[in-house]
């Protein structure tokens, strides 16, 4: 595949100048990128939703932030679906959530992006575009890994040599921390979305591990130092592009 194919080096240029969070990456990690993006092209498919037609620079954006993520453990984390769908913006969806005294509530929920265990990740191309304090692509993908070993619950299986308890202390200490402050109603840094659940909080995290490198670990060592182990990437220690 690679001997064979390549993205267009103009695509690539602009790509690159659009996601200023990759410039960072040295020219190996880059070239490492681009051969990933490639094949994960290949393995994936793309469809527009409501008639939007997805174009090759649609397609190596969000290849590129997938595999950015990924690109220290391989494209086999994504493996056992196919499907990306894009629509134009946000898009609604029908949710039934049981609370805790055991009463059933229905609504549709606006979403920017969603991820379905064992189906298709979902995404507002408006939202992948334009919004200024998210990623969402990076968000969902943070899911399908933590999919990985069951539901999204924001403990991905680990790697060996991993301290499954170092992991849970340092997420639940920050992650309590965070409801706190937005109960006491302070401003935060993240995004309130991360109070919804665990799982939330680790896939905003993981959008400011890649995107905001540095102030993540000064915000959240704890953190930043167990998705430095997860990711095999430590996005703050590289030189500003």
């Amino acid at each position: 595949m690679l001997a064979r194919h390549r993205i267009d080096e103009r695509l690539w240029r602009e790509t690159m100048r659009a996601l200023p969070f990759v410039r960072a990456l040295s020219m190996d990690e880059r070239q490492r990128l681009r051969d990933m993006a490639l094949l994960f092209l290949a393995e994936k498919s793309f469809s527009g939703a409501h008639g939007l037609p997805v174009t090759d620079a649609m397609r190596v954006s969000v290849a590129v932030q997938a595999c950015l993520p990924v690109l220290e453990l391989g494209l086999d984390a994504y493996a056992g679906w196919s499907g990306i769908v894009v629509y134009p913006g946000d898009f609604r969806v029908h949710v039934a959530e049981t609370d805790d005294a055991g009463v059933v509530h229905e609504f549709d929920d606006e979403r920017a992006g969603e991820s379905w265990p064992g189906g298709p990740v979902i995404l507002s191309w408006d939202a992948a575009r334009h919004a200024p304090d998210m990623n969402v692509v990076i968000h969902e993908f943070a899911h399908k890994l933590d999919m990985a070993n069951g539901e999204a619950d924001g403990v991905p299986r680990l790697h060996a040599g991993m301290d499954r308890a170092a992991w849970a202390h340092a997420f639940r200490t920050a992650y309590q921390g965070f409801c706190d402050a937005l109960e006491r109603g302070r401003e935060t840094w993240l995004d309130p979305y991360a109070a919804e659940s665990p799982g939330e909080f680790f896939a905003v995290m993981s959008e400011m591990f890649f995107t905001e490198a540095a102030e993540a670990r000064r915000r959240y060592p704890d953190v930043y130092d167990q998705l430095r182990r997860f990711y095999r990437q430590d996005p703050a220690a590289r030189s500003p592009a």
